[in-house]
């Protein structure tokens, strides 16, 4: 390791760096501790909702098969085009230690009735609530894989800077902080020895 001049001037200097280093180093690492809280809890709801999406477009589906069986193919098409509703999504912004992530919001507008009660069977209004849910999960989901891509990735680049901090700078300072010092000490020693020897010859004159 390279070892700066050893003087005052460069061991206060070397000390404060170390110093400022070392909040660096905690601050960094606080926030990799959160982010990394974080990315777990995104990684469980992630999860979750893609199991409750594959399970509502199963019951989705197995609802309109049964909705075919009991009306026929042509009469649900008919009734499928009759359904009125709209569906819209905005999109804001929140930050998490840094990361900009996304907030999603679905608003879905229903103009019912769609068409009269009598001689349609009860599945197809099923089919309608569940894939009105479909929605609102997938929405669910886009917004937790998102942050969760990027929590993961401004992880990865915390956790690179916490280790450059521990491998390299860290090391670095303290090293020259300890060099610096037991120099000073010893040019210190060397001169009072220094000093007691002329103040002998001295007396001794």
């Amino acid at each position: 390791m390279n070892h700066v001049p050893a003087t005052k001037t460069n061991l206060l200097k070397m000390k404060k760096l170390l110093s400022t280093t070392e909040e660096g180093h905690q601050l960094l690492d606080e926030k990799r501790r959160i982010l990394m809280g974080e990315l777990s809890a995104l990684v469980h709801m992630v999860d979750r909702l893609q199991k409750d999406i594959d399970e509502a477009l199963h019951q989705g589906y197995a609802l309109a098969e049964k909705a075919v069986v009991h009306m026929g193919r042509e009469r649900v098409d008919e009734l499928s085009r009759a359904v009125d509703i709209t569906s819209s999504l905005s999109i804001s912004q929140r930050r998490i230690m840094g990361v900009t992530i996304p907030v999603i919001r679905l608003r879905v507008k229903e103009n019912p009735p769609y068409y009269s009660p009598f001689e349609v069977s009860t599945y197809v209004d099923e089919v309608i609530v569940k894939f009105k849910r479909i929605l609102e999960l997938a929405a669910q989901l886009a917004e937790k894989k998102i942050a969760l891509l990027r929590i993961a990735k401004e992880v990865q680049r915390t956790i690179k800077k916490v280790n450059g901090l521990e491998r390299i700078y860290l090391p670095h300072y303290r090293e020259n902080v300890k060099y610096i010092g037991e120099r000073l000490e010893e040019e210190a020693r060397d001169a009072f020895s220094l000093l007691k020897v002329l103040k002998e010859r001295m007396r001794k004159k």
